[in-house]
């Protein structure tokens, strides 16, 4: 991932490709696409039914014939071919709009910091088969550095986490470069995993996989909380549809649990970095983003944890592309983030 901030900005289209949601940016233009990274098949025919929200709403409702799949695991793309066809129709007439303008016309993608040759070479491959003239790949971490609008160019520490569906990266940047970075196999979709686990054995309750994120509203909700709240879902032992009122307080403790990694993956950072950036730690703090950021008590338990001040990001979401974004329209001054991109 060698490439200059001058080459970036003769890109026309920046796309986040994240194992939850697509993020496409329009050079001049903003963010165009926002849809969860979901297609449904139909297995007889070959034809992609359905993709984004559409097709995330028919995950565990479709019959035998109709397949929701899932083409980015882990910021990486699985499925090159199924990605393509996902974007195709999530982009429709915006695509061809941006490309009768520039018939060929360069992309940046965001990729993980530690992704292998295969993963760079799959996001290449799939904004390639678009039709992208070129595409620049881009270093997850410093795109959302820059999309939240932290100082990375500065000699002074600035600590990162960002929390994806499936893993979660935490990374100390200074002087625009990555000083230590940890990647942990715990994101939002193992918060999900947590808390169905816990309904089934303290309740023998089975929760549909779309009600989970509802509860986590409610988890953070402290007046809510305090009341407790249904829940409706299947009954382990006879099948049938039961509802329960649960604990807030147990679904707490079972989501605290995977989340201990997040903390590992802090403390295996800091003890690579100097004691010197360590210290500016304790004033700026960490900043939180990606999708999962807002997970209910996230912020609170690296708080307590670390003793330092713990912010989440505006829009924690959009970040990474909202960063790339800024790359395209030239808003970043050319000797930021040199050490790491050129």
């Amino acid at each position: 991932m060698s490439i200059s901030l001058e080459r970036l900005r003769r890109c026309s289209i920046a796309v986040d490709l994240g194992a939850s949601r697509t993020r496409v940016y329009l050079k001049r233009t903003g963010l165009i696409v926002d849809e969860p990274t979901v297609a449904a098949v139909n297995t007889r025919t070959g034809a992609v039914i359905a993709v984004g929200a559409f097709a995330e709403r028919m995950t565990g409702r479709t019959p035998d014939h109709i397949r929701v799949v899932r083409p980015v695991a882990g910021g990486t793309v699985v499925d090159i071919a199924m990605a393509q066809r996902m974007l195709r129709l999530l982009l429709g007439n915006k695509l061809r709009r941006a490309w009768r303008r520039k018939p060929r016309p360069s992309a940046a993608v965001c990729v993980p910091h530690d992704a292998d040759p295969l993963a760079q070479r799959a996001a290449l491959e799939t904004l390639s088969g678009l039709g992208a003239k070129r595409v620049e790949l881009v270093d997850t971490l410093i795109a959302t550095a820059v999309g939240c609008g932290l100082p990375v160019e500065r000699p002074e520490a600035t600590m990162i986490v960002v929390c994806g569906a499936a893993t979660t990266h935490v990374a100390v940047l200074s002087l625009g470069a990555i000083v230590a970075a940890e990647r942990v196999p715990v994101g939002g979709e193992t918060v999900d995993h947590a808390v169905v686990q816990h309904l089934r054995n303290a309740h023998a309750l089975t929760l549909p996989s779309q009600a989970v994120r509802p509860l986590h509203l409610v988890l953070g909700d402290t007046a809510l909380a305090s009341l407790g709240t249904e829940v409706h879902g299947r009954d382990v032992a006879t099948g049938l549809a039961r509802s329960v009122r649960i604990d807030v307080e147990g679904v707490r403790n079972a989501i605290r649990t995977p989340l201990t990694a997040v903390l590992d993956a802090i403390s295996t950072v800091l003890r690579r970095c100097p004691p010197d950036l360590v210290a500016d730690l304790a004033d700026r703090g960490i900043m939180l983003a990606g999708g999962s950021a807002v997970l209910p008590g996230l912020d609170t338990l690296l708080r307590d944890a670390t003793g330092v001040p713990v912010n989440i990001a505006d829009n924690p979401g959009v970040c990474a592309v909202e960063g790339l974004g800024a790359m395209l329209e030239g808003k970043v001054q050319p000797h930021v983030l040199s050490s790491a991109i050129t």
